[in-house]
């Protein structure tokens, strides 16, 4: 087999899918500009006038400050409901009423405190959130993926104003912050903060300093971010007693912190973000941005009780002009947020806040700081609509002219100035919201045009994929050197025009000619590649015919390609690819039935008369593979509609109720419940060991003493035994057993890192010695017949070196042995005596030599990944080994059924049908995994297995996370050659146009199964290569589908919410297929080359 042309050309194709995936994310996914100045307080805000002194010239810092000190309780994931009493709520959940303290203060002195709803922009996750609310600014949706590798704030934010005021700022709790700002702090305590299973280590820690360090004198602003509420709800959800618990705690500590302010001193208590009813966060949905802020002093902070025009929901970015004109620092220069109207009293009322400023004094600095900025930033980055920004500056200078007018004559401001100076805030504000995901166009169309020539030349190199392995690759010289002179030629362009080397642009220019070089020398040869049997393949031209094109299994995935571009289709991604899967299933057995290959065919007069030829067919068989198809079709709709039962919920899906199998045991309070769950779990995983077993058993796999063997006999049942010890332990709630408290936590550590060990232990012997093969002379299986069973299976007996020698085919060493066990005469084959001399050797297990150590492979590589995801999974787990068996056996019996009537085109192509199944199967599971295309459903708890302590890196948690997520993608990657190999598992006599009985598990010597493949090292060769690229081309133009859809629908009020994040996850994928197609080809590949030496180990004097 030609191991090296097939790696080079799959290779080469994944690697201009991620040229094209990286430079259209590059283009589309852009950081916002920053603008990196600084406001002092020297600065002259233009325009200028209309100060009370002459001399106060600078708005910034012209007025004492009304407070000298702050503190600020950040409680992560402070939800508002949280946060809020109802007294009447006679029976409240755990999440509510346990926040007293804030509505307490707020009634019994309204103008002291104040309670309000506090909205984030998403992304909702902690490192952006701490962003908006010290610099004023919004994120963008690339600041997603850095929520844990926190890269130091380089914008003006209000602890850098701190600092250059003279504050001395000190820090306690999470250590997002020190990455944040580094040496920014007077004093800092950080405490790691990404072990989500550590609810006290954090808080606890802050306790021990906050109340010391408040008494003493040696701060301005103290800065104390609570995680403790946050974890609770990533590890239980808000409806679990530990979130009561950790509730009321922090209502002690902010009762506390109340009793020690001093009247100089401003207390905010805030969370950065809310929680989903499952505890998660980094959506939009209002659960997750509408978060609390408590405002209090025990001097007067508000000029009244609450009033009609406070606002009803505070953004977050108003925190930040409001704590710096309160503080008396200046506002951060990228700020866009309004000051608080409340915290300010109005015009002509100042004289109870020493030195304060007045609503309208607030707003007029406000907006000059605002405009100073839009205009710095339209001149740096001209990506702010030209008539969006003209109509802002026109309306600014309208109300410039009308507030200096009314300042300068004297007169009292009209209600109408204050408004529409917040008006026009709120539509800076906007503007900038809109206009702020900086796309670079160019990048976006290279990126799109790669990926399309790159669907293009996936699809022509299967088509192709017999020829170029005839040419042992040799087509791949041409565009690999091309691809390199035209980066170098880049490269150098680049250096003499720039400087510098874009490094995008010369993988670009590789791709891209790459795949034009290739595209046109398939277009001017025309090749016409010619079989071994002398057939003729389909010229170039036709390939891409809509008669081609347009049948049932690819016009399925175009149809759903299309739709991507519907963002009501994303959301119900789940179910739709359900109902394609479930449409191409019944799709085959009808297909057959109308080409007349479903039953046996009627009786035929002229054939019974012996005037037409009457191929060998057995009723019973046809019948026999009919009946098997329409089972296993039954057993994948049955596997599908139960499938259903493990899905998530988007927010957009209103009444939508998550699968309770996506709660951790740890979650559930029902003891009864949770032992339900706990025993389908371990069912569930004892019938997929059961499986795998019994399947190796029963082709002869077992009987060996090899590595995969033994991966088999003991690692796959002991890691069965570890995830179920590991599931038990971890649903044991904390404060039962406290005796083996200890105990317990060393299993919660050890069991899973031992599965780990197993798992790795048992992969690496299978790449190892793959081969599952049982060897025997006759001689000895004699001897043993009355002591061992006969094997279930016998791939081949009685091979002869002469015979391996000329490559004879199977069916010639039975034929040549049964004619020297009968005596024949030695003149029917040469060296027939000296063959009959030699000791014949039996083998068992030879038939599936390449699949069994692919299917044990999977399956080890399944119960792994399922060691990262929640115990309920288990049953999910298994539904999808069952919808792999059903696909593999609806191919092979379809397969068989056209071979038995004589359609079969011969070979070993794998039709389009159930590569496309296969595929869609693959996005179907990713769904019932409990998975979905948006940032909130990331099982983030899979990064903690083995590792309750935490992480001291990001790689290894980043690694367990997508092994969790793409779980479905890497176990059908891996298993995609089982498509190839199945049907030859499952081959009937007849059915290739050989003799025999049938050979799906029986006895027959005539079961010659996979060693068919050894016959054409050449065919084998170019029909995995075209299996591999037909499933990179559906899941290639999955994602050219999903890059389009960004691209065109880019200023869509849902591409940030839909189509972005399926993206994100459709390129992810992609990346994560690919390798594991990699990877399950090169098992394939090094099974071919243990299997090439063990016929040289049997039989010495051969060399192939």
């Amino acid at each position: 087999m030609k191991a090296l042309p097939v790696l080079s050309l799959l290779l080469c194709v994944c690697s201009v899918f991620f040229v094209g995936i990286y430079l259209f994310v590059g283009g589309f996914l852009l950081v916002r500009l920053e603008v990196n100045r600084t406001s002092t307080c020297g600065d002259v805000l233009q325009p200028g006038g209309g100060e009370p002194s002459a001399a106060a010239a600078a708005d910034f810092c012209r007025a004492r400050p009304r407070f000298r000190r702050a503190v600020l309780l950040v409680v992560d994931a402070l939800r508002i409901d949280f946060a809020r009493f109802d007294a009447r709520n006679a029976a409240p959940r755990p999440h509510e009423n346990k926040l007293p303290v804030l509505q307490e203060a707020a009634a019994a002195r309204p103008a002291h405190g104040r309670l309000f709803p506090f909205r984030a922009d998403p992304p909702t996750t902690t490192m952006q959130r701490i962003k908006g609310f010290t610099t004023g600014s919004l994120p963008t949706f690339v600041d997603v993926g850095n929520n844990f590798a926190s890269s130091a704030i380089l914008e003006d934010n209000l602890i850098h104003q701190f600092g250059q005021a003279g504050k001395r700022v000190v820090f306690m709790g999470d250590d997002t912050w020190e990455s944040l700002f580094p040496k920014k702090f007077h004093r800092s305590l950080p405490f790691p903060s990404f072990n989500v299973k550590d609810l006290h280590t954090v808080d606890n820690g802050i306790l021990q300093h906050l109340y010391t360090t408040m008494m003493g004198g040696d701060w301005d602003v103290l800065v104390a971010h609570f995680l403790g509420v946050d974890h609770c709800g990533h590890r239980f959800g808000p409806d679990h007693p530990a979130m009561a618990d950790k509730l009321t705690q922090m209502d002690g500590v902010i009762r506390a912190v109340i009793d020690r302010l001093q009247n100089d001193t401003l207390l905010v208590v805030m969370g950065d973000h809310g929680m989903t009813d499952t505890g998660d966060h980094g959506g939009e949905s209002h659960k997750e941005t509408d978060a609390a802020l408590f405002l209090y002093s025990p001097a007067p902070l508000f000029p009244g009780p609450p009033s009609q025009s406070e606002p009803d929901v505070v953004p977050q970015t108003d925190l930040v002009p409001s704590l710096a004109l309160l503080l008396g620092v200046p506002i951060p220069y990228s700020s866009v947020g309004q000051v608080l109207l409340p915290l300010f009293p109005p015009h002509g009322q100042t004289d109870g806040a020493v030195g304060g400023l007045s609503q309208l004094e607030a707003l007029w600095i406000n907006a000059k700081q605002v405009n100073r900025f839009l205009e710095t930033y339209s001149g740096m980055a001209k990506d702010i609509p030209p008539e969006n920004l003209s109509q802002l500056k026109d309306e600014f200078s309208r109300l410039s002219s009308e507030y200096l007018a009314t300042v300068g004559e004297g007169r009292p401001p009209s209600p109408e100035l204050a408004a529409s100076l917040q008006a026009y805030l709120t539509s800076v504000r906007d503007t900038c919201r809109a206009t702020w995901a900086r796309f670079n166009p160019l990048k976006m169309a290279a990126g799109l045009v790669i990926l399309a020539f790159a669907c293009l030349t996936c699809f022509i190199l299967s088509e192709l994929s017999l020829t170029l392995i005839r040419e042992d690759g040799r087509g791949l010289k041409g565009p690999v050197v091309t691809a390199l002179a035209a980066a170098v030629c880049v490269a150098a362009g680049q250096l003499l025009t720039q400087g510098y080397v874009e490094v995008a642009w010369c993988l670009a220019a590789a791709a891209l000619s790459s795949e034009l070089l290739f595209l046109w020398t398939a277009y001017r040869s025309r090749v016409t590649a010619v079989s071994k049997n002398g057939s003729k393949a389909l010229k170039f031209a036709s390939w891409l015919t809509p008669r081609q094109l347009l049948t049932p299994p690819l016009l399925v995935p175009l149809l759903r390609c299309a739709s991507l571009l519907s963002d009501s289709y994303v959301i119900a991604e789940g179910r739709v690819v359900t109902f394609l899967l479930f449409s191409l299933a019944l799709y085959i057995p009808f297909h057959l039935n109308w080409d007349g290959l479903l039953l046996p065919p009627s009786h035929d007069p002229l054939k019974s008369a012996g005037l037409l030829p009457s191929p060998h067919l057995s009723p019973s068989t046809v019948r026999k593979e009919s009946g098997t198809l329409l089972g296993c079709v039954g057993l994948l709709i049955g596997s599908l509609y139960l499938s259903l039962s493990f899905h998530g919920c988007r927010e957009e899906q209103g009444a939508c109720q998550p699968s309770p199998f996506l709660s951790p045991l740890s979650r559930l309070q029902d003891s009864q419940l949770k032992n339900l769950h706990y025993v389908l779990s371990v069912f569930s995983l004892g019938v997929w060991t059961y499986l795998l077993r019994r399947c190796l058993r029963h082709y002869g796999n077992l009987n060996s003493s090899g590595g995969a063997v033994f991966v088999a006999r003991w690692i796959l049942p002991l890691l069965s035994v570890c995830l179920g010890l590991h599931w038990a332990v971890s649903a044991t709630p904390e404060d039962s057993f406290r005796n083996l408290a200890e105990l317990i936590s060393l299993a919660q550590l050890s069991l899973p890192r031992a599965a780990f060990c197993l798992l790795g232990l048992g992969l690496f012997l299978i790449w190892l010695d793959p081969l599952t093969v049982f060897i025997k002379t006759r001689a000895a299986a004699s001897a043993r017949n009355s002591a061992l069973p006969p094997p279930r299976y016998r791939a081949s007996t009685g091979i002869s070196p002469q015979a391996e020698l000329h490559h004879l085919i199977p069916q010639i060493y039975q034929r040549m042995r049964r004619s020297l066990d009968d005596g024949g005469s030695s003149g029917e084959l040469s060296g027939a005596g000296e063959v009959d001399s030699r000791p014949a050797v039996e083998a068992y297990g030879l038939g599936t030599v390449y699949s069994a150590p692919l299917l044990l492979f999977c399956g080890l590589l399944g119960i792994g990944l399922l060691l990262l995801h929640p115990e309920g999974m288990a049953l999910s787990f298994l539904l999808l080994l069952l919808e792999m068996g059903a696909l593999l056996h609806i191919h092979a019996s379809s397969t068989t059924l056209k071979g038995l009537h004589g359609t079969y085109s011969g070979g070993f192509k794998v039709p389009w049908a159930p590569i496309v199944m296969w595929a869609l199967a693959a996005t179907q599971f990713f769904h019932a995994t409990g998975h979905l295309p948006t940032f909130p459903s990331i099982q983030w708890g899979a990064a903690f297995v083995g590792f309750p302590d935490g992480h001291t890196g990001t790689i290894l948690p980043a690694s367990l996370v997508t092994l969790n997520t793409f779980a479905s993608h890497i176990l059908f990657a891996v298993a995609c050659p089982l498509l190839l190999l199945w049907p030859l598992v499952c081959e009937v006599r007849g059915s290739r146009g050989g003799g025999g009985r049938a050979a799906c598990g029986d006895e027959g010597e005539d079961a010659v199964m996979e060693m068919r493949l050894r016959e054409n090292p050449q065919l084998f060769s170019s029909a995995l290569l075209q299996l591999s690229t037909r499933y990179l081309f559906i899941h290639g133009a999955q994602v050219f589908a999903s890059v389009s859809a960004a691209a065109i629908l880019r200023r869509h009020l849902m591409v940030w919410k839909v189509f972005a994040p399926k993206l994100m996850f459709e390129a992810s994928g992609f990346l994560v297929s690919s390798v594991s197609l990699l990877i399950g080809v090169t098992l394939v590949l090094r099974v071919d080359v243990a299997v090439g030496r063990w016929f040289k180990r049997i039989i010495p004097d051969v060399a192939r």
